[in-house]
């Protein structure tokens, strides 16, 4: 979830006489990271977390959060975030500022170093620094984020039910984001850029079966907009270009998802933990247990399936329960 740009570094340096020494090491936030600081606290690991450079992740950039269980009205994403940091901390997690940059893996416990100049030994590491959607760049799409714009059709896609909106992309998660999405809305435009989808035969038919889905074949993003009051922005249609015949072509939508991929924030790990071809952090079945005994994995970062708040949470909980049980087997 919180999005990170760091590095890896294996070696032997050795620590400064300040090194600190940390049971439970919690590397991102998000409802992952939080979770996960809520059971190790419990747990009494004092763990600490460094909330990387978006503490909370993509939920703050969220309007609204009604998918949660708990929170009966729904509850805004900031806020949702908010209140886990709070909760973790009342349990006595250290909730710190800034990136972890250099994690030593060769030797438990872990030596690690974060960019507030901080040298640390750490018995487990949870990795909970989930992904980052990726998105087509625009100035506007950057503006209307949270009045309009959405890369999650299962998080947002009710509160444009009855409404026209569009989708941007041509793989399996656009095709299932406009299906779903076909299902809420009056009209769902799917915006390809080439004269073909690359997604899956079954997705492709599913697309085309749906009699509300309109494929714009050849067509880019130009612009969005729509109106500003203060803070607020409402989105209100798209600029669209025809990469043929290079014509404009406007449409009035009242959402826009951006469905082009999530790239994991697992840089720091590369070369060290197992990940698939995408970079996505592969953990051990029914488990949140990397190839690296000490090391688990949680959230969106080792999940490129689900990316819901509560799945997230689900996992945090598990890798805290996995580094209690862990840290009690070595301890023995």
């Amino acid at each position: 979830m919180a999005s990170f740009s760091m590095f890896n570094k294996q070696n032997n340096n050795t620590m400064s006489n300040t090194t600190e020494h940390i049971e439970c090491l919690i590397i991102g936030s998000g409802p992952a990271g939080y979770t996960a600081a809520i059971y190790a606290a419990r747990a009494d690991l004092k763990p600490v977390m460094y909330q990387g450079m978006q503490p909370g992740g993509q939920l703050t950039t969220t309007t609204e959060v009604e998918n949660f269980p708990g929170n009966k009205h729904g509850v805004t994403g900031p806020e949702m975030m908010d209140g886990l940091k709070e909760q973790a901390e009342r349990f006595g997690t250290d909730t710190r500022w800034g990136i972890v940059t250099e994690v030593d893996t060769t030797s438990r416990p872990f030596k690690v170093k974060a960019d507030d100049g901080k040298e640390m030994l750490a018995e487990t590491i949870i990795i909970a620094t989930g992904a980052t959607a990726k998105y087509l760049g625009l100035e506007s799409e950057e503006k209307f984020k949270g009045g309009g714009v959405s890369a999650c059709a299962t998080c947002d896609g009710f509160f444009y039910k009855g409404k026209d909106v569009a989708v941007v992309g041509g793989g399996d998660t656009a095709a299932e984001e406009a299906t779903y999405l076909a299902k809420l809305c009056k009209k769902v435009y799917l915006i390809v850029r080439r004269d073909e989808l690359r997604a899956s035969k079954a997705m492709q038919n599913r697309v085309n079966t749906t009699p509300n889905i309109e494929v714009l074949w050849n067509h880019q993003t130009k612009e969005l907009f729509g109106e500003e009051s203060g803070f607020m922005k409402t989105l209100k249609g798209a600029v669209l270009i025809n990469t043929k015949t290079q014509q404009e072509r406007t449409i009035d939508i009242d959402g826009f998802f951006v469905a082009i991929g999530h790239q994991p924030n697992s840089d720091l790990f590369k070369g060290v933990l197992d990940m698939d071809e995408t970079g996505y952090i592969v953990t051990k079945p029914d488990s949140t247990a990397t190839n690296i005994p000490g090391i688990f994995a949680a959230g969106d970062v080792q999940d490129k399936i689900f990316r819901q708040a509560v799945t997230a949470a689900g996992t945090g909980c598990m890798a805290a329960l996995e580094a209690e049980k862990f840290l009690a087997s070595v301890n023995d």
